[in-house]
């Protein structure tokens, strides 16, 4: 890698102590992040232009199944209970591994196309190791930034097989990874564990999870809501086992009362919150509001290309409208009137969308800021853009008005992912094709199976 000189751009580094800068330029030295400020002298880097853009650092995509790439607007029209059961025990039964392999792919590739450059792959359709290598390969093919967090299927049980909530995280799948791919945790690929979680286990089952992933230091990270608890007791009696804490994860949790979540933010638990999907889908309002109430941040995630879009801008500014939305209602209702202030900066959806997600992931040392000494995961926008000029506000004009058309350039690690608006990819088309082709072939076995049954 050689060092890269990024000249004259308005850099918002989201690092409180740099603050946004005009003007201004960045220096890459190989994978990290070698200075940030005004007249930076760089010999022999590569200069980069960048009058009229902003840089901003890569959108941290903390939740997404990104095996359901193929099936995009499939599932745009069913509730959860449809989605539980079209989904997981229907079309999840039929991917092969190949399937995997290239929804992975491509849902990656088309992430860093739209800005993100840390992709929490949630992979919970890999019923075979087959499956398993075949997510993992992807990612690491797309030089995408990615944790991989490891789940496990949800059919429907054939007579005589136990209900997926009875049924422990495969330790042996976890040392397997630990001793293979994941054997460096320095890199570009990260591991965690994807678990059933109190809400969609049995206790016993709960137990055991937890405590594997505390005894590998993996975050374990767990769906919370949609219908009635498998165990509506075990947090409580997981928190007394002392197993609650720094590296559990809760996605969605629009069910959990003020009470637990005080709670579990005094225990240092982490939330990451899909506010497109969890609207559509029938979770219930994201707990955005309530976490800031307790002094804490969610991070931000879009869940379900098979339901919505894969656009992590769409993402934040849906969590800030929809929390707006909200504490605006509230003081209508008190006051009888408009609020005169906002509740919420636009900065703040932009933690949730950068640092935030960093945090969850426990690395918030190594990326989710643009800060020296930092890994150099930036994406630059072109703000001279029809939709985003003038720039009053960059934090607005990111937050509010930019999307991926906008994205201009990605760097992960220091490489260049995407350059002058267009993605650093070979073999685009015969990717595309086979994803269509995955995804046709997959409705149509279960169509088969429908008509058959």
């Amino acid at each position: 890698m050689a060092r890269v000189l990024i000249k004259a751009a308005t850099i918002i580094t989201m690092d409180e102590a740099l603050g946004d800068l005009a003007g201004a330029d960045l220096l890459v030295d190989n994978d990290r992040i070698a200075a940030v400020g005004v007249q930076i002298e760089a010999g022999d880097a590569e200069i980069v232009d960048g009058r009229g853009r902003i840089v901003i650092p890569g959108l941290i995509n903390a939740h997404m199944h990104t095996w359901q790439t193929a099936l995009r607007g499939y599932a745009s029209n069913w509730t959860l209970p449809e989605y539980f059961g079209k989904m997981h025990a229907g079309l999840a039964t039929v991917f092969r591994p190949e399937d995997i392999h290239i929804a992975t792919l491509v849902g990656a590739l088309n992430q860093i196309d739209c800005g993100t450059t840390t992709l929490v792959d949630w992979c919970h359709n890999n019923p075979t190791p087959d499956h398993t290598d075949a997510a993992v390969s992807a990612l690491s093919e797309s030089g995408m930034r990615a944790a991989f967090f490891h789940g496990s299927p949800k059919p429907a049980p054939k007579p005589g097989q136990p209900h997926f909530s009875e049924v422990p995280h495969p330790r042996h799948e976890v040392e397997r990874l630990l001793a293979g791919p994941f054997a460096d945790s320095s890199g570009l690929m990260t591991l965690g564990l994807a678990i059933l979680g109190p809400h969609y286990s049995n206790l016993d089952v709960a137990r055991q999870d937890f405590a594997l992933a505390r005894e590998f230091g993996l975050v374990a990270s767990m769906h919370q809501g949609g219908g009635a608890a498998r165990t509506p007791e075990g947090w409580g009696i997981l928190v007394a086992d002392g197993l609650v804490g720094p590296g559990i994860n809760i996605v969605h949790g629009n069910n959990l009362t003020d009470d637990e979540l005080r709670r579990f933010v005094d225990l240092g638990v982490s939330f990451s919150v899909t506010p497109e999907n969890e609207l559509i889908q029938g979770h219930g309002f994201p707990i955005t509001g309530r976490l800031r109430q307790l002094g804490a941040a969610p991070s931000l995630g879009v869940d379900l290309e098979s339901v919505i879009s894969g656009d992590m801008f769409a993402v934040a500014r849906m969590a800030l409208t929809t929390q707006r939305a909200l504490d605006n209602s509230v003081a209508r209702r008190a006051r009888d009137g408009i609020p005169p202030t906002s509740t919420i900066v636009v900065r703040e959806a932009l933690r949730w969308a950068t640092i935030e997600g960093a945090r969850m992931l426990g690395l918030e040392n190594r990326i989710g800021s643009l800060t020296p000494g930092k890994q150099a995961d930036l994406v630059m926008l072109d703000a001279t853009a029809m939709n985003l000029w003038p720039v009053h506000d960059p934090v607005s004009t990111v937050v509010m008005q930019a999307g991926p058309a906008n994205v201009e350039a990605v760097m992960i690690a220091g490489a260049w992912k995407k350059r002058d608006g267009r993605m650093q990819l070979i073999d685009r088309q015969r990717k595309l094709d086979a994803l269509a082709a995955s995804g046709r072939r997959i409705i149509d076995d279960m169509n088969h199976i429908n008509k058959a049954a």
